[in-house]
């Protein structure tokens, strides 16, 4: 019998965030704490979540539109339009997605021929390198800097940019070391992008978990607005991600292509979830606020706890992940973060789960109690003091 499956599809390997997440499941051991998940700990706010019931109770289990309902697309745009200062027609320049992860496939497979180039800052969220792949480009890593907190440089890019070069993914606020771009930083890159004739494919999930100054799009930088597909969704920051909902804006052209594939693929979102986030856009802001600022309490205690300990880490600014470094120790980072896990019970996600330049760092996500936080800071304190013991 020939082989059955793709060359393409068993040349890509699962995700490196899953396998320690799958370890602590198969540990069914009470006393573990997982840093590991990316989710927040809060419950979808309840205005939200009832106006969902409310939809089932109304017998709205019917397919929408392809695009999504068009009341929803119309409260994302004033939503777009009130945060960020975007502006994009509800009808023709939006689709409604099965979460951001539908979104970044279909952008790249409506975008790249085979052969294009798709520049993919590293350490990053680990869909973006197989998408690529998937999509038939060949992916091109740019390898972040820890001295210049994660940051894309105008000089990173450049460097990377060939005849071939097509797309840049801009994953800002940054999953996973919670590094962020400033206006500054865009308008520096925005340079070479128009420079080069690129598109860019900005992922912003984590938009609203920004704890310097407000988000800034790369969308707002001017020039920007027609080369860029802006991707976003409702699971980081409205609680949401068991609804599976996302969205893309783009130029119309782009938004066309799009949702072909996403008729064909998907049909549309799921229904209930797209009647509760109509909520989560109109009546959300203020729970988005609260859960903002419980988070930064507990990024703040988490980057003084490691300055404690003399674990170096710069401040993260976005999302809400922190990525201290374990070079010190002497040990991959899949080392470290499976002994941690054997001697402490607590679960982090080894940096190279989102790339090889992730090397020497952990990622620790505070998605998660201020209670859990502290216990978890506490053991690993008992551990890397160990392990400077025994140097």
């Amino acid at each position: 019998m020939r082989n059955p499956l793709s060359s393409t599809i068993t040349q890509i390997k699962p995700s490196g965030i899953r396998k320690f997440f799958d370890i602590v499941s198969e540990m069914n051991d009470p006393d573990v704490i997982s840093l590991g998940v990316g989710e927040p700990d809060f419950e979808t706010p309840w205005h939200i979540r009832d106006e969902g019931i409310y939809s089932l109770e109304k017998g709205r289990t019917f397919y929408t539109s392809n695009a999504g309902l068009v009341e929803l697309r119309e409260e994302i745009s004033k939503y777009l339009k009130r945060r960020y200062d975007l502006s994009y027609d509800a009808r023709t320049e939006m689709l409604v997605t099965v979460g951001g992860s539908e979104a970044i496939d279909i952008a790249l497979r409506a975008m790249v021929d085979p052969g294009d180039e798709v520049l993919i800052p590293q350490p990053s969220y680990v869909s973006y390198e197989p998408c690529a792949v998937l999509a038939g480009a060949k992916p091109v890593i740019i390898e972040l800097k820890h001295e210049n907190q994660f940051r894309l440089t105008a000089q990173e890019l450049e460097d990377a940019i060939t005849d071939k070069t097509k797309i840049l993914i801009l994953p800002f606020p940054n999953n996973p070391t919670g590094a962020i771009m400033e206006r500054k930083d865009l308008e520096a890159i925005a340079e070479v992008i128009i420079k080069h004739d690129l598109f860019v494919l900005s992922d912003e999930i984590y938009s609203e978990l920004c704890y310097t100054d407000h988000h800034v799009s790369i969308a707002n930088i001017p020039g920007m607005w027609e080369r860029t597909v802006l991707i976003n969704g409702f699971s980081k920051s409205h609680a949401m991600t068991g609804w599976r909902l996302g969205y893309a804006c783009a130029p119309e052209h782009i938004i066309e292509q799009m949702y072909k594939i996403h008729q064909f693929c998907i049909m549309c979102a799921p229904t209930t979830s797209q009647y509760a986030a109509i909520d989560a856009m109109r009546n959300g802001d203020e729970d988005v606020q609260k859960m903002r600022e419980s988070y930064n309490q507990r990024r703040r205690f988490l980057v003084h706890a490691f300055q404690e300990m003399g674990l170096e880490c710069f401040e993260p600014f976005g999302a809400f992940y922190i990525f201290p470094c374990i070079k010190e120790f002497g040990m991959t980072s899949d080392e470290f973060a499976m002994k941690f896990l054997e001697a402490e019970k607590v679960a982090v996600v080894p940096g190279t789960a989102f790339g090889d330049s992730g090397e020497g760092f952990l990622r620790i996500s505070y998605a998660y109690s201020l209670e859990k936080l502290k216990v978890a800071v506490e053991r690993l304190n008992r551990f890397v003091t160990k392990l400077r013991e025994n140097k």
